[in-house]
């Protein structure tokens, strides 16, 4: 059954995380530094808005979610003995890696595909989704990052190599935000230590960067505390089964330790 697409202010009320809270937290005892996180984990989505009005492809798609991140995160949580967190709702639902003030936080319109449960949502259908899924997912975050002395924040996302008709020349990104050069710590090293196979290119804020808006998690977190933080893309067709998603955990995992080896060996820049 199709959502309808005249949105009536009622469903507010009617909607529940039916499916379960939104951050599913593994390992949440884990003593390690690590705190990964993976916001667009998720396909489920609140059995009040039915399908959304889309069809099971698009329910699937990469618009609906990062497709082989979620396995990569955990892999890469558990090798470096850390803490995973991943949001259990679509991000069609809500994207938990922007701000409640943002159009991209409940889009409706995604790529090329529109989105008919997120057209003309009242505010009453905004504040429900804000305060039960990304509100909720950020405070697990953050309570995972206070538990710890040094905590070191890890994102973990994938991309598609086709978007709106662009080929995108990366395979691999390092994503960190601008505003102070303590933000680019991680992921300098990460860049300067990289363990990929021959042939894999990976690049400093691709396919996306901070201009387009997809630090938030970073931002909110990563600055906020001071903390090393870095957020990691990958071409999705590199992680699209068990084989893949562990080579490229393995990957991560090695650069990731190496990585921060480097700036503690360093200590003036923690």
């Amino acid at each position: 059954m199709r959502a309808n697409p005249e949105r009536h202010t009622q469903q507010a009320i009617a909607l529940r995380t039916d499916k379960g809270q939104a951050a599913i937290v593994v390992a949440k005892e884990a003593s390690s530094p690590y705190v990964v996180v993976c916001e667009h984990a998720g396909l489920q989505i609140p059995d009040a808005l039915a399908d959304m009005g889309l069809s099971e492809a698009e329910l699937h798609s990469h618009i609906a979610w990062d497709p082989g991140a979620a396995t990569v995160a955990e892999l890469l949580a558990r090798k470096l003995e850390g803490t995973l967190i991943k949001q259990r709702y679509s991000r069609l639902v809500y994207d938990c890696n922007r701000p409640p003030s943002s159009p991209e936080a409940m889009r409706d319109v995604s790529e090329n595909t529109q989105i008919p449960a997120n057209r003309s949502l009242s505010d009453e259908e905004k504040q429900w989704r804000t305060d039960h899924i990304y509100t909720a997912f950020h405070h697990t975050v953050a309570q995972q990052l206070d538990r710890r002395s040094a905590p070191i924040l890890v994102t973990v996302h994938s991309f598609t190599p086709v978007y709106n008709g662009h080929h995108r020349a990366v395979d691999v990104g390092i994503l960190h935000d601008l505003d102070t050069p303590h933000d680019a710590l991680l992921a300098d090293a990460m860049l300067s230590s990289a363990q990929f196979d021959d042939g894999i290119s990976v690049q400093r804020n691709q396919p996306y960067g901070p201009q387009d808006g997809v630090t938030h998690t970073l931002q909110m977190h990563g600055q906020k505390r001071q903390i090393l933080n870095v957020m990691i893309e990958i071409k999705n067709t590199l992680i699209a089964d068990e084989k893949s998603q562990q080579h490229y955990a393995h990957q991560l995992a090695q650069t990731i330790k190496t990585a921060v080896d480097v700036i503690k060996s360093t200590p003036a820049q923690v």
